[in-house]
């Protein structure tokens, strides 16, 4: 046994020899540390992964998953631990549901989250019937976050480690899926995990994490865009808030809400931030930062996990950014102080503490009116 081995609950009652789990396997050290731990457990394991693209120069890339490469060395790690793999082509499933919306959304003047959008379709409701009907006891992946046993059943937590921390990609987990889902690493550091893979000597210990976007060749996911959907290379004005034009664009693709970079605008009192991306004029609309000030965010498409949680709540409104005071109204979000470079598009994902109570799609925004004095600040 190896000294960091470390016992792992797969949630499951009963004799774990009398289990069969599923482990979903993009090739990476985070599911195939969670395949030799499944292994370990005395469980029947099968490792599945899903085939989900390929685009030519992304096959075999090093920071891709779920394509060539990483097949490859997923099915290399089930050898070693002597588990079945089986591996499933998806790529039309996910080229509709993922890479389709990502290029829409951009043309609409949105900020896409593909994650998000994989998460809800191939990983979770394709694999979830994958693993069913391989009768599966349950589906464990290789995800940051944390399934605690509530009193009314199964509950998202965030990660112990903050720094890997993924339930803001994860918040579309419906009430079924995280029934069945187990998360076996959300208690564990990532240099743990990197050094349980090199002591089951996993080929796979050293292989770097793949990128957010996995899918985009260098991370150029205008050239992609632009691909996919060629109206999308439309150039345009860049307007203030009146309407005056004060300079032009390559496309709306290149901006999202927020960014102060790319504007290529002198001669201003203050930094320009993009305000709005309008894609039926093709106007980038920019303005000071105050103006960037939100005080509320409607959402759609809520998935709701929190049951009748009525107490104090947070809210992420960017993978990146910190959890904010905020409270419900209806299907707006409404927060406490105001919040800037909130994007529709993008997530907006609310806690009670590190319990994820559910969240939706952030459709559009409320600009707050700030006070001078709060202006100059």
């Amino acid at each position: 046994m190896c000294a960091l081995v470390i016992p792992v609950d797969f949630q499951l009652s009963g004799p774990l020899s009398k289990r069969r789990i599923v482990v979903a396997m993009s090739g990476g050290v985070d599911s195939s540390v969670v395949a030799a731990l499944a292994a370990r457990s005395g469980a029947e394991t099968i490792g599945v992964t899903l085939q989900l693209y390929d685009h030519g120069e992304a096959v075999g890339r090093a920071g891709s998953c779920c394509a060539g490469r990483d097949i490859r060395d997923a099915r290399a790690v089930c050898d070693k631990l002597g588990i079945a793999h089986y591996v499933f082509d998806h790529a039309s499933s996910f080229r509709e549901t993922v890479i389709d919306d990502f290029a829409d959304e951009y043309l609409a003047g949105r900020t896409p989250i593909p994650c998000v959008k994989c998460n809800m379709g191939p990983k979770f409701t394709d694999l979830f019937a994958l693993a069913r009907d391989l009768g599966a006891d349950c589906l464990a992946t290789g995800h940051y976050v944390r399934r605690v046993e509530g009193a009314e059943g199964a509950e998202l937590h965030r990660a112990a480690d903050p720094a890997r921390d993924q339930s803001y990609f994860l918040f579309a987990t419906t009430q079924a899926q995280l029934d069945y889902l187990r998360f076996p690493l959300g208690g564990m550091p990532k240099p743990q995990v990197r050094e349980l893979a090199a002591e089951l000597g996993l080929g796979v210990a050293g292989k770097p994490d793949s990128q957010d976007i996995c899918f985009v060749p260098d991370g150029d996911y205008a050239s992609l865009v632009k691909k996919l959907r060629p109206e999308a290379d439309t150039s345009g004005d860049i307007v203030d808030e009146s309407g005056r034009k004060l300079g032009t664009h390559k496309g709306l693709i290149h901006f999202t809400v927020g960014q102060r970079r790319g504007l290529e605008i002198g001669g201003a009192p203050e930094p320009y931030y993009v305000l709005r991306l309008d894609p039926a004029t093709r106007e980038v609309v920019v303005g000071p930062k105050s103006a960037l000030a939100v005080r509320a965010a409607r959402i759609e498409n809520v998935n709701w996990l929190g049951g009748d949680h009525a107490g104090p709540m947070t809210v992420k409104v960017r993978s990146l950014a910190k959890p904010v005071p905020a409270h419900r109204e209806g299907d707006r979000v409404v927060f406490e102080t105001p919040e800037y470079g909130v994007a529709p598009g993008q997530a907006a994902v609310l806690y009670a503490g590190d319990r994820v109570l559910g969240g939706g799609w952030i459709a559009e925004t409320e600009r707050a009116e700030l006070l001078p004095a709060r202006i100059s600040a």
